[in-house]
């Protein structure tokens, strides 16, 4: 976990870092991610996969969770690396969703290993989403952060 206020070429550069860390012997798909909080903090994240492969846990999804285990809830911007070179990284609909629970309208820097990028908000990552807000809509309460 680093201090700063990073753009997204500093937040991709961590991300490629990241994914040295990775943990896969099976797939040897390497991912990495950086993920920055609205207060300046990065956490990063790498694939970890298990030989029970459902068991596995996407760099994405270790980055937000991290940062919620050190009490950090809202987030500016997460960048994702990867070793594919002709296409950027794409988050997994499982972290799409994951990404969904912390808010539509931070950015996603899907990225090459060159630290070219595309940037998306989760928004567009997961139209027509469900997530808290639709809970407290279906037991009759409404909060809208």
């Amino acid at each position: 976990m680093a201090k700063t206020t990073s753009s997204p070429e500093d937040l991709i550069a961590i991300s490629q870092k990241a994914k040295t860390f990775a943990y896969s012997p099976y797939s040897k798909f390497r991912v990495g991610a950086a993920l920055l909080t609205h207060e300046g903090t990065i956490f990063t994240g790498c694939n970890v996969e298990n030989a029970c492969l459902t068991l596995g846990i996407c760099a994405e999804r270790v980055a937000i969770s991290k940062a919620v285990s050190e009490g950090h809830r809202e987030f500016k911007a997460i960048a994702i690396a990867s070793d594919m070179a002709k296409d950027f990284i794409s988050p997994c609909g499982g972290c799409r969703q994951f990404m969904r629970e912390f808010g539509l309208h931070w950015e996603v820097y899907l990225s090459k290993p060159d630290g070219s990028f595309i940037k998306n908000t989760v928004a567009e990552l997961l139209p027509v989403s469900f997530g808290p807000e639709e809970l407290l809509k279906s037991q009759g309460i409404f909060h809208k952060k």
